[in-house]
């Protein structure tokens, strides 16, 4: 089990051409079910605030965000310590639905990549076409061997997630990524 109360790589951080930081702390809660039901959507903007996002998309408000994980997942991302509660709330508003909400926060770890290159670092170990990623997009893929959703949360910043397990693999591979290196700007 994770130490609660203590993220994956605390202060992890490497500056290269693109800036790779381990993001602390984060609360993450999954919300699997139908999500065109209006029970679902309803339950999402009651409790959050947050509206339904489209596909392959983040709807964010403040130090909250929904994200589209597949047509049944959501993984709703908030302050860590209101994810327990949070997760609470959206069980009971869907009592009788066909859904199921669990806190994985201590399951996942978090890192921000921040630089103009980050996409020229991401194609390195990603296989996403990252020409077409716009603001607000996220993406389920691989980063080498390692599952992961890759969030463009900024101009010049993105966040990957990943399983709390592989956080130091993860965090090697975004700084072997984001060392400066003779390959062609892809994506700038």
């Amino acid at each position: 089990m994770s130490d609660r109360e203590t993220s994956a790589l605390p202060g992890a951080h490497f500056a290269g051409f693109v800036t790779v930081s381990e993001a602390g702390l984060r609360g993450m809660i999954t919300l699997r079910g139908d999500l065109s039901s209006d029970a679902i959507a309803g339950a999402l903007a009651d409790v959050t605030g947050l509206d339904m996002p489209a596909q392959r998309c983040v709807n964010s408000a403040g130090d909250m965000a929904a994200a589209w994980m597949s047509p049944d997942e959501l993984l709703l991302m908030l302050p860590y310590d209101q994810a327990g509660a949070m997760a609470q709330k959206l069980a009971q508003a869907l009592a009788g639905e066909f859904a199921t909400v669990a806190n994985v926060s201590d399951a996942r770890a978090v890192f921000t990549l921040q630089g103009a290159g980050v996409f020229d670092a991401l194609a390195k170990i990603c296989p996403v076409d990252f020409s077409e990623f716009d603001q607000g997009e996220i993406r389920r893929t691989r980063a080498a061997q390692v599952a992961a959703a890759v969030w463009m949360s900024g101009a010049d910043q993105v966040t990957v997630v990943c399983f709390r397990s592989v956080a130091q693999y993860m965090f090697d591979l975004l700084s072997a990524a984001a060392a400066p290196g003779s390959e062609p700007a892809l994506y700038t």
